[in-house]
């Protein structure tokens, strides 16, 4: 297998877990309800990892952010891997902002197709007690409260997701120039 290959793999596992890992985060911040079976799946992948991350970083006014460190650091690792194996040897300064431009980047992505679903949700099955709508309500709605608190709903239809959608093509275009 060239390195092309084995980026890829990497790439596409390093990935993976730290969505996981900041959906873990995201779903600790939002409240969502650990009894849901997907809370419960993502909490089991990832706690090992968390856990001495967790003993070294306590709570910060009852926030837990050490799901948040390990996916930077995960990310990191996976810049870091991408690098050797490619031959060379980046600047490990560049790297760390590499991966929390790319963490940020992620979290950006997880809200835009979150709101998505939840508006789909809501058109489609809008009363769903399936663990999956839940959790994504769960997930949306402390976003769509701050967004509603800048644009109401307008006689019943709630522009709220166009708000958040611009937001957050504003930031990730901010960051894509930080990367380039």
């Amino acid at each position: 297998m060239g390195h092309e290959s084995f980026s890829l793999i990497i790439r596409t596992l390093g990935e993976f877990y730290a969505f996981i890992v900041l959906l873990r985060f995201l779903l600790q911040m939002s409240h969502a309800d650990f009894y849901n079976p997907i809370s419960q799946a993502v909490a089991k992948m990832t706690s090992v990892p968390i856990a001495p991350i967790r003993a070294v970083c306590p709570a910060i006014a009852g926030k837990d952010f050490s799901a948040l460190i390990l996916a930077i650091l995960v990310k990191f690792a996976t810049f870091m891997l991408l690098f050797v194996v490619a031959g060379q040897f980046p600047n490990v300064l560049s790297v760390i902002v590499m991966a929390l431009v790319s963490t940020l980047s992620t979290v950006l992505d997880i809200y835009f197709y979150a709101v998505i679903a939840s508006v789909i949700v809501s058109w489609v099955a809008p009363n769903s007690y399936h663990p999956a709508p839940q959790l994504i309500g769960q997930l949306t709605e402390p976003v769509f409260s701050l967004a509603r608190k800048v644009i109401p709903p307008i006689g019943g239809l709630d522009l709220s997701p166009i708000l958040i959608f611009l937001a957050i093509q504003v930031i990730q275009l901010q960051l894509s120039q930080i990367l380039h």
